[in-house]
């Protein structure tokens, strides 16, 4: 069963978009709030997005995406690490959702690295550190090199907006270019900037360029216990 949005998030002005609203899928759910926006530029601006479940499938994150979380910036951003944990349980179904997503130019992109990240290889073998499983959770409050990684429920993330401002794209297409950072404790530096874009006529954001958020991140201490 699914149930929608308590807000449309169409023409919401920053004191609407700033409320929480929720989206239920089955027994999951998500919620967003903050005024980060393809609009205008507000050094200020942030975003929150919460979730009690990693979509379960394709089916469940073209939901949540086309009917919610796509229709905001951070909303787009904070569904990467969804899509990259769903590309490291199933490679087909994930690159599903990393099209869908990710701006067409931006999909090799990810999956070249993570290929190379979630799986053991001739360059990288099963006990090598380069394998970073837990890459999608580094991301998420609460979790830290020290903790194995475990993020807080329900799975949280933060953004703020960018020093750099909106911009317009000039080349390869139109639309508008929004940058924002995601805040994790995987890194020293703990804002990874996201580029999202909204395109002409669409009211869905994209993840135009990220590589932030598949740069290897501090190694795990301890056991990596995945998603629940």
């Amino acid at each position: 069963m699914i149930t929608g949005m308590m807000l449309s998030l169409f023409g919401m002005t920053a004191d609407a978009q700033d409320k929480q609203m929720t989206f239920t899928y089955g027994s999951h759910t998500y919620t967003m709030s903050g005024t980060l926006n393809a609009e205008a530029y507000d050094a200020k601006a942030t975003g929150k997005v919460t979730f009690t479940n990693i979509p379960a499938d394709y089916t469940e994150f073209e939901a949540v995406y086309t009917q919610f979380l796509g229709k905001t910036p951070h909303g787009a951003a904070a569904m990467m690490p969804m899509a990259m944990e769903l590309y490291r349980r199933d490679r087909d179904m994930g690159l599903q959702c990393l099209k869908l997503l990710c701006y067409p130019s931006n999909v090799n992109s990810v999956t070249s690295i993570l290929n190379t990240k979630f799986g053991p290889s001739k360059f990288a073998p099963a006990n090598d550190t380069y394998l970073q499983p837990y890459l999608p959770a580094a991301v998420l409050k609460g979790a830290t090199p020290d903790n194995g990684y475990t993020p807080q429920r329900p799975y949280t993330v933060e953004m703020k907006a960018s020093v750099n401002k909106h911009q317009e794209l000039q080349f390869a297409g139109s639309g508008r270019v929004v940058y924002l950072y995601v805040m994790g404790k995987g890194w020293d530096t703990e804002q990874r900037q996201v580029e999202v874009i909204l395109q002409p006529g669409s009211q869905l954001h994209q993840v135009f360029n990220c590589p932030s958020l598949y740069t290897q991140c501090k190694q795990i201490k301890g056991q990596w216990k995945g998603f629940e």
